[in-house]
């Protein structure tokens, strides 16, 4: 008796020769990669967090120099004392409008009393003539021209004049 043969299957003539089976790649074993990726992410944070505590010491909010804090300093240390009230007049504005301004001038309480208002008068008229209506109807132009008239006055009047208030200012 014979036994049946096996033999193995025979390729086709012009038939592509099959690829051998590849071996499985072997998975990677877990290493410090997630460790990797995580301290990586910490350090990015740690950059971040540093980046804006210096951007708020050194140019926000919470930036103060020296001379800014002395400044305030002095500031703080400067009584308020009377409120000199100044007459009312009118301003030559642009275009044939003009400006009805009354001032009250904030003076320290260690100045010299009531101070001749003909210094203040002339610098508000020096500041506010020839500006439109448009102009000083904004009231961040106001307010950035009360702050320079006080400034001014501070100056003339050798630091007796602490502030400004406007008590009329109608335009027409």
């Amino acid at each position: 008796m014979s036994e049946p043969r096996v033999m193995a299957p025979q390729t086709k003539i012009g038939a592509r020769p099959s690829a051998a089976p590849q071996p499985a790649a072997p998975e990677p074993e877990p290493s410090g990669g997630g460790r990797k990726r995580m301290l990586s992410v910490l350090i990015g944070a740690a950059i971040l967090a540093a980046v804006a505590g210096a951007y708020w010491f050194l140019m926000g909010p919470g930036a103060a120099s020296g001379d800014e804090s002395g400044e305030a300093a002095a500031e703080e240390q400067v009584e308020a004392g009377a409120v000199q009230v100044v007459d009312s007049i009118s301003v030559n504005l642009e275009g044939g409008h003009y400006l009805r301004l009354g001032l009250g001038l904030q003076l320290t309480a260690d100045g010299h009393g009531d101070v001749d208002t003909a210094q203040a008068l002339d610098a508000a008229i020096a500041l506010f003539s020839g500006r439109t209506t448009s102009e000083l109807a904004d009231p961040e132009v106001r307010d950035e021209l009360k702050a320079t008239l006080a400034e001014t006055l501070g100056d003339l009047y050798h630091g007796d004049v602490m502030g400004v208030y406007y008590t009329d200012f109608v335009t027409q």
